[in-house]
């Protein structure tokens, strides 16, 4: 632990990416704020280094096209907690260049990680099949269909998952699901994808879920 903390150098001025050769972005999941974040970075590090996402639903074309070098723009979505989940998504934006992609899926493998390979769709692989369940179980709790306890269990039980839908949304953060949720709405267009009003109305109330210690349940 010691030698992995002693490797790790905190800032907080952007300048300091100057001599990177990869940085990783991983901000709140706001276009905006990462579109900011992705131009700065383009006019600070080298022209030779690779600028990654770890945007969980955003369009990583539209990111590139905030910098001068969209070739070399992509993806790499870590599952959460990254210490302990095996996947990276790795997402090709429409300017990614063959080198960046390859260069992007051995850095994962290196650190232990097993990819999968997604088209720039809004939400890619993962949070595509997994949000609107979420939202699902949103829908299940507003209607009264069963309890949180019983919705969790059912899908723990039933079908074999590690954790339930809605413990999984506040170990998330519900402002985060709501955040994906909206990506998927506007991206697609279809009104499967519209977020639960439940939902909507925790993230209004502050209940973000385990990070703020009040979500679907109380967290200590």
């Amino acid at each position: 632990m010691d030698e992995s903390l002693g490797l790790i150098r905190p800032t907080t001025s952007l300048e300091d990416f100057q001599p990177a050769d990869f940085v990783v972005e991983a901000v709140a999941e706001e276009e905006s704020l990462k579109k900011r974040i992705f131009s700065q970075m383009d006019k600070i590090v080298k022209p030779s280094a690779i600028l990654a996402s770890n945007t969980s639903s955003i369009s990583i074309t539209r990111l590139a096209n905030s910098t001068k070098r969209p070739t070399q723009v992509i993806g790499m979505h870590f599952m959460n907690p990254p210490p302990l989940m095996k996947l990276v998504e790795v997402v090709r934006g429409m300017a990614t260049e063959d080198p960046v992609f390859e260069t992007t899926k051995v850095l994962a493998e290196r650190l232990g990680k097993t990819v999968c390979c997604s088209k720039d769709y809004p939400g890619f692989i993962v949070n595509r099949i997994i949000m609107p369940m979420i939202n699902e179980a949103f829908y299940a709790l507003m209607e009264g269909v069963g309890t949180a306890d019983d919705i969790d269990s059912g899908m723990k039980l039933g079908t074999n998952h590690p954790m339930g839908p809605l413990e999984l949304a506040d170990f998330i953060g519900l402002d985060t699901c709501l955040s994906i949720m909206r990506v998927l709405h506007q991206g697609l267009g279809d009104t499967k994808y519209r977020p639960c009003p439940l939902l909507v109305r925790y993230v209004d109330a502050g209940w973000l879920g385990k990070k703020t210690g009040r979500g679907v349940y109380q967290h200590d």
